[in-house]
């Protein structure tokens, strides 16, 4: 009897252990059977870049999930793997990130050769905007929002500044501003210039040198705090080509990422071929 109660508590525990797993590979499942039934009915790759800020585990442990290097690895694969002819559609939800990480994959989405879509239902801020910007559309909930692209420097362990803040200090302080605040200002100079030369670089071919430059000024320069929220209709009226409307199914897709997994991805797509795609006509919802 012992042994029966003692085997029971045994499988009991393993059961514990086993099931936040198996939850994971429903959703993953249900994920990836949506994601084929979107590419179908759309004819597009997609590919998912959605980080959740929310308790994961059964621990109730915060995990923060942000845009870095092992998301622009991912997200370059799936777009190598993508044939030239075959139209992307980024499903993006983040806060942000690495500025190299979303240079990357914004340099890598601008390169391809077919139609680029990024598709934002909540958010896309910093880092994410920048990613967005190399779309040929954006597609947005009317409620979704993109957000500022002025770099934000580290000053110490837990403490970023925004680079325009920085250079306004140094100017207004002049030759009593200290040795650190001088040097942060410089590099909080380079770090604004290539942040704007890098936009207007997304931007040129879309919208040509004028509007990109204005564009890549208004969106760099500080003029908005770095988390502030830039609505569909707001970034209409700025120049951005955006569509104030996205695929029903998405939101679908959103309620599938309840949460972000400790250990990858964020990031998922189906490698190319895995079902027969028709190219020739491309379904995109009305706007």
């Amino acid at each position: 009897m012992i042994d029966i109660i003692g085997l029971l508590f045994w499988l009991l525990i393993f059961a514990m252990f086993l099931q936040p797993t198996m939850n994971y590979w429903r959703l993953k499942e249900a994920r990836l059977r949506l994601i084929a039934q979107l590419e179908k009915k759309y004819n597009f790759q997609l590919i998912t870049l959605i980080h959740r800020q929310e308790k994961i585990g059964f621990f109730g442990i915060p995990f923060y999930r942000f845009i870095d290097i092992d998301d622009s690895e991912a997200i370059l694969r799936a777009i190598r793997n993508t044939p030239p002819n075959i139209p992307i559609a980024l499903v993006l939800h983040t806060p942000g990130g690495l500025v190299l990480a979303a240079a990357q994959i914004a340099r890598a989405i601008k390169n391809h050769p077919a139609k680029k879509i990024v598709i934002i239902p909540h958010y896309a801020m910093s880092g994410g905007t920048l990613i967005a910007l190399a779309a040929d559309e954006i597609w947005m909930d009317p409620n979704a929002v993109l957000g500022p692209l002025d770099p934000q420097l580290s000053i110490e362990p837990g403490l970023s500044l925004p680079a325009p803040s920085l250079i306004k200090i140094a100017k207004m302080k002049g030759s009593n501003a200290s040795d650190k605040i001088l040097i942060m200002a410089d590099v909080a100079e380079k770090a604004l210039r290539e942040v704007r030369e890098f936009v207007k670089d997304l931007l040129i071919d879309k919208l040509g040198e004028e509007k990109a430059e204005k564009i890549a000024e208004l969106l760099t320069q500080g003029k908005w705090t770095h988390d502030y929220p830039i609505t569909a209709d707001e970034a209409l009226k700025i120049g951005l080509p955006v569509k104030k409307s996205i695929p029903p199914e998405i939101y679908e897709l959103m309620e599938l990422y309840p949460q972000a997994p400790i250990n990858r991805p964020g990031i998922e797509y189906i490698p190319y071929p895995v079902f027969p795609r028709h190219v020739p006509s491309h379904k995109y919802p009305e706007t």
